[in-house]
């Protein structure tokens, strides 16, 4: 296991990428304004195609529905990385070995995000009614195992809801990024496990569907090169590896950040200075 300074390092090295967040960018803003335009432009059958992915996303907080993952074989790929036997508690594996079954689940997930936006990029906008509920549910796919890699269950509900912010968290501008975070912050990392603690954050979320519309609505570039049938191959895998990796980047390290508080509480409850 790792020592308190070590946990402190890496806590401080995750603190480093959140201020990173926080930078404004120029460019954020002006980069949205056209496809707000460009989204009333979209058929009405691909609206209703995502309104209907945004319908089965919301059932996923109640009782996870189609999109909640398994964990026995994260738990498997984590164990085999540790060498470690098959009762010994995932939670207290060494950061080192979460890391690293986490980071191949990124990269095994953007690769076939990359496969699937080169595959529905050949149709145009039309094949968008197909690629944006999947990419999503990919989305979700990703967050909950890397969530599992440092032993976070997302058949608590209160985890769901921990995803749900996560893609939120990705999805955002960079107001909604600060605003996130902070709420983030302001609760302590064991605050996630407590029921009451779930309900409030239920509650800050404003609604599923909000953040899902807000993650609908990002689709702004994907939308305008799709447009274009063939060429939308190359900008479809190309665009739909970066959302991933950005989906799994922010997984990875708010996930880390709570392990990693939650083992300097553990270690100043048992060794209090």
């Amino acid at each position: 296991m790792e020592t308190a300074e070590e946990l402190k390092q890496a806590l401080n090295g995750i603190t480093k990428w959140e201020q990173e967040q926080r930078d404004l960018w120029i460019w954020d803003r002006i980069a949205r304004f056209p496809f707000k335009i460009l989204d009333r432009l979209t058929p009405k059958f691909i609206h209703e195609k995502i309104g209907k992915a945004l319908d089965e996303l919301g059932g996923y907080i109640q009782d996870g529905g189609k999109y909640l993952v398994s964990s026995g074989q994260i738990h498997q790929k984590l164990r085999e990385s540790g060498d470690l036997p098959g009762n010994f508690p995932v939670d207290q594996l060494p950061l080192s070995v979460m890391d690293a079954v986490a980071k191949d689940l990124s990269d095994s997930r953007s690769t076939f995000a990359t496969l699937q936006g080169a595959t529905t990029g050949i149709g145009g906008i039309f094949t968008l009614a197909i690629d944006i509920p999947a990419i999503l549910g990919l989305s979700l796919k990703v967050i909950q195992e890397i969530g599992l890699c440092y032993g976070f269950d997302p058949n608590s509900q209160q985890e769901r809801i921990f995803t749900v912010k996560v893609m939120q968290f990705t999805s955002s501008d960079i107001v909604g990024k600060r605003a996130i975070l902070d709420d983030m912050n302001a609760e302590s990392a064991s605050e996630y496990k407590d029921s009451e603690a779930g309900n409030a954050t239920l509650s800050r979320i404003q609604g599923w569907r909000e953040v899902m519309t807000v993650y609908r609505d990002n689709w702004g570039w994907k939308k305008l090169f799709q447009m274009v049938p063939i060429a939308g191959m190359v900008f479809g895998a190309w665009i739909n590896r970066g959302m991933l990796q950005d989906v799994a980047e922010a997984a990875h390290m708010l996930y880390r950040k709570r392990r990693i508080q939650l083992r300097i509480a553990e270690m100043e409850y048992h060794h209090p200075e």
